[in-house]
């Protein structure tokens, strides 16, 4: 899994926690009713924002890209390389042998095994670099609307819980605790929508770009490979697909 958003959504959680335990109890932070105001409210307003289909999916969709860190563009730099040498010294039938974990050089080598054409790589590839991208725009999109709405709802639900207080007024002492439980969907809102729904949405987008990145790299390189380009000249070829640090540490500037 990204290490990045286990360390994000390990450390969001506990640092609240602990603000909160340090404060006072715990217990106090927790309303059914007002989870149910929330949660269920922003789900059931998300889904009517989204297809179904795409709300099913916007859960397995984050974990897919978060369980499947994708190959940082150096390391994958340096396979298409190795890859350009084994086919220069013993054909692209050697290729077999090569054991190689991205799904989607994977597949392009496969095609360049069978000798499908270069032009017809090109378009399998792109159409799933482009499909792939859909996916997770759709899935974004969920997580947008969860961030949206969640804020929302928290605010519908301390408007609920504020009529409620202010009808049974008979009891001063009852004032301030009602408040609070009022106020608790204000936050339960904006946890959600800050703390999980939003991170989620901007992981889904740096992943789009992300495999867009490595996936054009990879498309480039096999159809260099596929003419018979020099492995040195597709190293240097590929360098622009790294960052700015990455280049430094390969001395090209």
């Amino acid at each position: 899994m990204d290490i990045a958003t286990v360390i994000g959504i390990v450390g969001a959680n506990a640092t609240i926690i602990m603000a909160i335990v340090i404060g006072g109890s715990a217990g106090m932070f927790v309303n059914v009713p007002s989870l149910v105001i929330v949660v269920g409210g922003t789900l059931m307003v998300t889904m009517m924002r989204s297809s179904l289909s795409d709300f099913l999916a916007a859960g397995s969709t984050a974990g897919r890209s978060f369980g499947n860190p994708l190959a940082a563009p150096e390391d994958l730099l340096e396979q298409l390389v190795e890859i350009a040498t084994i086919v220069r010294k013993d054909g692209m039938i050697a290729l077999e042998a090569v054991e190689i974990s991205d799904p989607y050089l994977k597949d392009g080598v496969d095609m360049l095994v069978d000798g499908t054409d270069k032009q017809l790589v090109a378009q399998q590839l792109t159409k799933k670099t482009e499909l792939n991208a859909l996916r997770l725009e759709r899935g974004a999109a969920v997580w947008t609307a969860i961030g949206d709405f969640a804020p929302a709802m928290g605010m519908i639900g301390t408007l609920v819980g504020l009529v409620q207080m202010l009808a049974n007024m008979s009891d001063p002492k009852s004032i301030g605790p009602a408040m609070a439980v009022a106020l608790l969907t204000t936050l339960y809102g904006a946890f959600i929508a800050n703390i999980i729904a939003f991170p989620i949405e901007q992981k889904l987008k740096q992943r789009m770009v992300d495999e867009a990145n490595n996936n054009e790299m990879i498309v480039t390189a096999l159809g260099f490979i596929q003419d018979g380009g020099n492995p040195r000249v597709l190293d240097g070829m590929l360098t622009i697909y790294l960052s700015p640090k990455a280049r430094l540490a390969k001395g090209e500037g």
